[in-house]
């Protein structure tokens, strides 16, 4: 199905939602800035006290190296959440990957559908080549799963395929470099439903029972990731928010419970976790996500699932101070 052309108005309001939520996220961190020009005021008039600006020119030589290293002391000051709950996982759902295998010849095996290998499958089919895509779901599990975010646990994977199976992701895989064994190792999975490590009992992939949200954490925000709707956010922002928000839920467990009674519905509407929906798909929006919350577009152009997963998780690893 071809999708529809935006119109020239659409467009627009999109290039201006992107422009204010820029404006924002610059004004929070001026504001974050605006108080280490204050303390340090003294500084620059030749008054700072040990270790200050001044002292720091000195040893540095440069004002460049002093003017880089005042900005990530402010980008941490302002992007940083601290105070965050073990708990907090950032939770991806691969949604309609193509995942499928198709038996190739009269003796032969079974192999991964894909369009650079069965263009005769599917001609005889009479499928569209742009949902056998699977190296879509390949590449987004190597940017998800290569990451210092998922290696500091604050990451989960599930993937769903076309054919509505869904597979639970371990986080100490390690994803094939090359499609090829890509591809066997989820052959391997679909037909026996589960595939394990050879020096340990757990499974690296399993097949688990639907429907997905079974197996979310309660409270937890879901958000499905689309180039097809009209709010348009700073991903750095958002992950700032949602962070901020669960680490409100830290701070109330802490406090006495007279005072922590007074922040009830606050403490209500912060997520625990949040749930992200990826289309691993060649293009179109996922349709079967009907249990998400909201809808969340991170840029004015479309992008490919791998991307907006490094974009996801490279918030919260800012966000959550994940070297």
């Amino acid at each position: 199905m071809k999708r529809a052309v935006e119109s020239g108005e659409r467009k627009a309001a999109r290039k201006r939602a992107r422009l204010q939520a820029s404006e924002r996220y610059r004004e929070s961190v001026e504001q974050g800035g605006g108080s280490e020009e204050k303390e340090n005021g003294a500084a620059d008039a030749g008054e700072a006290p040990s270790g200050g600006v001044a002292e720091s020119r000195a040893e540095n030589g440069t004002d460049h190296q002093l003017d880089c290293k005042d900005n990530e002391e402010v980008f941490r000051r302002v992007c940083v959440v601290k105070e965050v709950p073990d708990s907090f996982k950032v939770i991806v759902v691969l949604a309609e990957a193509n995942l499928e295998t198709v038996k190739v010849g009269k003796d032969g095996g079974f192999q991964l559908l894909n369009q650079d290998d069965h263009h005769g499958i599917l001609a005889r089919t009479k499928r569209d080549p742009a949902n056998a895509r699977p190296d879509i779901a390949h590449q987004c599990l190597l940017s998800l799963l290569d990451s210092p975010l998922n290696k500091a646990g604050r990451l989960k994977v599930y993937v769903k395929t076309r054919k509505n199976v869904l597979i639970d992701v371990h986080p100490q895989i390690r994803i094939p470099r090359t499609f090829k064994r890509f591809a066997g190792l989820i052959v391997e999975l679909l037909q026996k439903l589960k595939v394990r490590a050879t020096n340990s009992p757990d499974p690296l992939l399993k097949v688990i029972r639907n429907p997905v949200t079974s197996h979310l954490p309660v409270g937890c925000r879901r958000v499905l990731m689309t180039y097809n709707c009209d709010r348009v956010e700073n991903m750095q922002q958002h992950a700032l928010e949602i962070t901020k928000a669960a680490s409100s839920l830290s701070r109330n467990h802490h406090q006495p419970q007279n005072e922590a009674s007074d922040n009830d519905e606050i403490h209500e509407k912060a997520p625990k976790s949040v749930v992200y929906v990826v289309g691993a798909m060649a293009h179109g929006k996922v349709e079967d996500a009907d249990w998400v919350d909201e809808e969340l577009s991170i840029s004015n152009y479309p992008l490919s699932g791998a991307t907006v997963c490094s974009k996801i998780v490279q918030a919260y690893e800012n966000t959550l101070d994940v070297l």
